[in-house]
């Protein structure tokens, strides 16, 4: 797999378990009294956010991206959908 194929493979996957995160395990966290509710989806989700912030520096650095196109992934990622729109915008050949 090409970082180009791994860096938005793990910018989906990102997208996707932040979303599971505040839309699943969060509400049933707080309003159902599950706490344990959070425990693999947050797990999950941290290390996918940095992965992608590892595959952000590393994509930049062998890509030689403007300042502001990292900082911009950077903000995309804690953005629910921000990695792939970044992703469409930004990175679509």
């Amino acid at each position: 797999m090409t970082m180009k194929n791994l860096f938005r493979t793990v910018g989906i996957l990102e997208a996707l378990s932040f979303l599971i995160l505040l839309g699943i395990a969060m509400p049933l966290k707080y309003m159902m009294d599950m706490p344990e509710a959070t425990r693999h989806p947050g797990m999950i989700h941290g290390v996918l956010f940095l992965a992608y912030i590892a595959l952000a520096f590393q994509r930049s650095d062998a890509e030689d991206w403007p300042k502001q196109r990292l900082t911009l992934a950077l903000v995309a990622s804690v953005l629910p959908f921000g990695t792939l729109v970044f992703d469409r915008k930004y990175l679509r050949d």
